[in-house]
């Protein structure tokens, strides 16, 4: 009678003991997704945000849950102000006590995020700002990103121009996404001649004294001419190129990277253009990007574009993440889990790099169709597969 009683106290005890630890383990899982919800680069925002449902649900197999814990998404809109994207995420540390944040969508909101995460000592999944810097000088072990670095674009479209006797006029947005992105084009060419770098207001719609410029710059050089355009945002300027009948006149060809799809229309006024991409729907064949392009065009009637497979990559790189810490949201757990890890994207494989927890991952070099309909959705032809291991991505940190 007496060793039942003990029994009983000692299981009684046992279960006040661990009772804290479970009920720990299975309060929800809280993320932060601040982004641009509204502002220049709302488009793109609205389909990493779309991206990143989807891609929870398809990488919890429906539930939303890890290990029995409930994933909670709390959006937040930055509007492309840094200083209003640094209070956000201060704000989802310490009020809403998430456990890491993803975002934002521009790399200007993101560099002005970067110390908050160092500060509060909790992840920031950068995705899908681009510019170099985020896993660059500005730097800490707290971020990680899915989304391609400028370098990663960089080395990739340099495949598409980079011969001798090519002259290259670049043209840019003059912000961190487009100086960043000019300095690694820069770095990557090895044989074409740069002779000429023109930087436009991030939001301009008058490209006319920027395009004299570079035509003036172009039109006399001997052997191959080329305009390189990075450019984001609801203004590019492809229309406004194709109406110039640059080819024509002057012998000048304009290339340029990936984009959204309603970004990439007026490429159809370029047949034969080549450039690389981050992602377009019909290059991949892999099982993510076969369930994402199936339920994106039920749900949506259309085809996942460029940010969305984004958002579905960082979506799944915090479950993988989670699964192997068996749900676990400690920030050391967590960085020591996702350091060289690898996993599934709708791109196929991505590994964080150790060294800057940057992404590594394959970019597309495709080239318009040449009997591509203007006025179209983008007729884009894969020309190769770019793995990682073809990207020599300098390690620009300093670690």
């Amino acid at each position: 009678m007496h060793r039942r009683n003990w029994v009983a106290l000692a299981a009684l005890a046992l279960s006040a003991l661990t009772a804290p630890a479970a009920f720990a383990q299975s309060k929800d899982i809280k993320i932060a997704h601040i982004y641009s919800r509204t502002g220049p680069l709302e488009a793109y925002g609205k389909q990493t945000q779309t991206g990143l449902q989807m891609g929870f649900e398809f990488a919890t197999g429906g539930t939303m849950t890890v290990n029995g814990r409930k994933i909670v998404l709390i959006e937040k809109d930055d509007q492309g102000k840094p200083d209003l994207g640094k209070s956000l995420l201060a704000a989802s540390y310490a009020d809403d006590k998430v456990d890491l944040a993803i975002g934002p969508t521009s790399s200007g909101v993101a560099l002005a995020m970067l110390p908050v995460a160092e500060e509060y000592k909790k992840l920031l999944l950068v995705e899908p700002a681009v510019a170099d810097s985020i896993t660059g000088e500005k730097w800490n072990r707290y971020i990680f990103r899915t989304g391609r670095s400028s370098s990663q674009d960089a080395i990739s479209n340099a495949v598409t121009v980079d011969q001798p006797g090519t002259a290259v006029a670049t043209l840019a947005q003059d912000y961190a996404f487009g100086r960043d992105g000019v300095k690694a084009f820069k770095e990557a060419i090895t044989k074409a001649k740069i002779v000429h770098e023109e930087y436009l207001p991030q939001n301009t719609t008058d490209f006319t004294a920027g395009f004299q410029r570079i035509v003036d710059r172009l039109k006399d050089q001997p052997g191959r001419k080329v305009i390189f355009v990075i450019w984001a945002g609801a203004t590019p300027p492809f229309a406004k190129l194709a109406d110039m009948d640059l080819k024509k006149r002057f012998n000048i060809e304009v290339a340029t990277g990936g984009n959204i799809l309603p970004a990439m229309v007026p490429f159809n006024n370029f047949p034969g253009m080549e450039g690389a991409a981050y992602y377009y729907f019909g290059f991949s064949k892999n099982q993510a990007n076969l369930w994402l392009v199936t339920n994106h065009y039920i749900r949506y009637k259309s085809p996942p574009d460029f940010f969305t497979a984004g958002g579905f990559s960082a979506a799944m790189a915090v479950v993988a993440a989670l699964k192997k810490t068996n749900g676990d949201t400690a920030t050391e757990k967590l960085i020591s889990t996702m350091e060289g890890m690898s996993f599934d994207t709708p791109k196929g494989m991505m590994t964080f790099r150790r060294e800057d927890h940057q992404a590594m991952q394959s970019m597309y070099h495709f080239r318009v169709a040449p009997g591509a309909r203007p006025g179209a959705m983008a007729d884009l032809h894969l020309v190769k597969e770019i793995k990682p291991a073809e990207m020599n991505v300098p390690v620009r940190n300093k670690r």
